[in-house]
């Protein structure tokens, strides 16, 4: 399935933050813990600001893995500065892996949905907002939405 990279730029430009903080990293992170709850996922969350991991939790029935997952997906967004999903969208366009088009390894960056940059506006890619646990495609929803959630009640 290869999503419309226009829709996902957008995405990136509209889920942009005024401020970010501590609290707000909690605030996110619990969030996004309670929507998958909801969803009866399990899911394992990282939230890194400036290298710095702000939140990180573990639901039951993720595994290390789920953590090795998050490592190599946030490495892609702080690397290009878009979102895992996006980046892997990208490359199916051009018909190549992230090891042909970039020169990386693979075992350390993985362009799979479930990343996305944590943007203050006017300012730039300061961070990420990772989840593991689902297929690719509904952790990058799973972001999204509760990023839009989150903003809309919190971000006015």
């Amino acid at each position: 399935m290869i999503i419309d990279l226009a829709t996902l730029l957008e995405q990136e430009q509209e889920l942009q933050f005024t401020d970010f903080d501590y609290e707000s990293a909690w605030e996110l992170g619990s969030l996004l813990r309670h929507n998958a709850t909801k969803r009866n996922a399990s899911v394992a969350i990282d939230i890194t600001l400036n290298g710095h991991c702000l939140f990180s939790s573990a639901m039951p029935d993720t595994s290390i893995d789920n953590i090795e997952w998050i490592k190599r997906k946030k490495n892609v967004v702080h690397r290009y500065q878009h979102s895992s999903w996006y980046m892997g969208q990208y490359y199916k366009t051009k018909g190549k892996n992230i090891t042909e088009a970039s020169l990386v390894d693979a075992t350390q960056f993985a362009p799979y949905g479930g990343s996305f940059p944590l943007t203050i506006k006017g300012v730039d890619v300061v961070g990420s907002i990772t989840v593991s646990g689902l297929p690719q495609y509904e952790d990058h929803l799973m972001v999204v939405e509760t990023l839009s959630e989150f903003i809309q009640r919190y971000q006015k």
